[in-house]
């Protein structure tokens, strides 16, 4: 079967089927134990708030619910982040029907993300980023349809995604102050506010209210941490660090995209192109992909903060549809050979990657015994204790692996202090880790 306007959606669906159950295996089969931060967010999950000491809450909603539906079954969380990325592929690949008449070039566009590590050989680890990444896509989207077509509903949905997408990770707010950027610079291009744009603001305000309280009454946790993650502290006084860390962080950019610059070649071959800042497509397309590293680049700058490689997760989402979109004219779609090549070889060498390390690699958390404590940890509880295990205290690792390993289904309750001690009917420590019963 050839690659054509008729057959592309047999091929789109098959390759995210393929996609979601190759990375919901790899894992299942190669790790011993979840890895960290889905751990952390299932601990988070099983003593649900509107934040937590780390992040907003939404991440732990998510493992939560899988959590309600098939228990501690690893491969469940697994799947779970397969499906966070094959809907966002979902999403660009539909949303690449507003820039293309011909579906190939949206095909392109989501298999050619293959090419970015981000979007296969970090996905097992459901976290906070993962949980981003419908909800960008989903923004990207709706922001779009709603400043094209200017419908309720669009607006609507626009505030309602970003607001999701915001109580899954702060830094969803890049993304949300460039779709405002380019609101601005569309207001000024015509002269006239869209008041329908107040319907996406009203919308997000609501939705993120709870958040906003839990974050004031707990002393802003959750923002003091990223700051500290961040290095923004006494780190960042010395001058160096303003220059530094933000050459750092573009040169891993550069190094994260080789694999995607590789096969955009192959698929273009002349990279002379011209802007045309009167397509509104075009523009947008800028706004939405690299306003927000510029942005996130300057903050490095100005705060001497350290960037961490894996916040920038779902900022390239897109750069398949951009270059593109842009390129399209110097693409042959009767060849593709070198292109399909190229694609092949990433999609089959990050598993290969994956399982070698994983297989290989020892004192990984993955290789954390975490059934085999709960286990030991549930034995010594039943020989004095009746009653069931109902609370575990410890750090999120270490305890959250606790948490989610006992049948009980204890609730983590934070770190081990002598008034949580206090407020339980009976409790045993061992090591580092505390679990009773109140």
């Amino acid at each position: 079967m050839s690659l054509n306007k008729n057959t592309v959606d047999k091929f789109f669906y098959f390759f995210i089927t393929i996609h979601l159950i190759l990375w919901t295996l790899v894992p299942s089969l190669t790790n011993n134990n979840l890895p960290l931060d889905t751990i952390e967010a299932l601990a988070w999950g099983g003593n649900l708030d509107w934040g937590f000491n780390k992040h907003p809450p939404a991440s732990a909603f998510f493992t939560e619910l899988f959590f309600k539906m098939f228990a501690n079954k690893d491969w469940a969380y697994y799947l779970l982040s397969q499906i966070f990325v094959v809907i966002s592929f979902f999403i660009i690949f539909r949303f690449s029907q507003e820039f293309y008449k011909n579906k190939i070039y949206g095909f392109l566009s989501v298999l050619i993300l293959e090419g970015i590590y981000f979007y296969n050989y970090t996905t097992p680890e459901f976290n906070v980023y993962i949980s981003e990444l419908p909800f960008w896509t989903l923004t990207v989207y709706f922001s779009y349809r709603a400043f094209s077509k200017d419908q309720f509903k669009d607006w609507f949905l626009l505030g309602f995604f970003a607001a999701i997408g915001i109580l899954s990770h702060y830094l969803f707010s890049y993304l949300l102050l460039s779709i405002t950027l380019f609101f601005i610079y569309e207001f000024f291009k015509n002269k006239k506010f869209n008041f329908k744009s107040l319907i996406a603001l009203e919308v997000f305000i609501i939705m993120i209210i709870p958040h906003l309280i839990w974050l004031v009454e707990n002393d802003y946790i959750t923002i003091t941490y990223g700051l500290h993650r961040a290095g923004s502290g006494a780190n960042s006084k010395e001058l160096v660090d303003h220059v530094i860390y933000p050459i750092i962080f573009l040169l891993k950019q550069i190094g994260i995209l080789i694999p995607f610059w590789i096969m955009l070649y192959l698929l273009v071959q002349k990279f002379k192109f011209k802007l045309n800042f009167k397509d509104k497509k075009l523009i947008y397309l800028i706004f939405v992909n690299f306003v927000p590293i510029i942005l996130i680049a300057i903050t490095s700058l100005l705060t001497g903060a350290k960037i961490k490689t894996m916040w920038l997760t779902p900022f390239y989402l897109h750069f398949g549809l951009f270059f593109i979109y842009l390129y399209q004219e110097k693409i042959n779609l009767k060849k593709l050979k070198g292109f399909t090549i190229s694609f092949l070889f990433f999609f089959i060498l990050s598993p290969i990657i994956y399982s070698t390390v994983s297989i290989s690699q020892k004192d990984k958390r993955t290789d954390y015994p975490g059934k085999q404590i709960a286990n030991k940890i549930q034995y010594a509880w039943d020989q004095e204790i009746e009653d069931k295990i109902n609370v575990v205290l410890g750090d999120e690792w270490h305890a959250g692996n606790l948490s989610y390993h006992l049948k009980s289904r204890p609730a983590w309750e934070g770190f081990i202090t002598k008034n949580k001690l206090n407020s339980l009917n009976k409790f045993i420590c061992i090591d580092n880790i505390c679990v009773g019963n109140r």
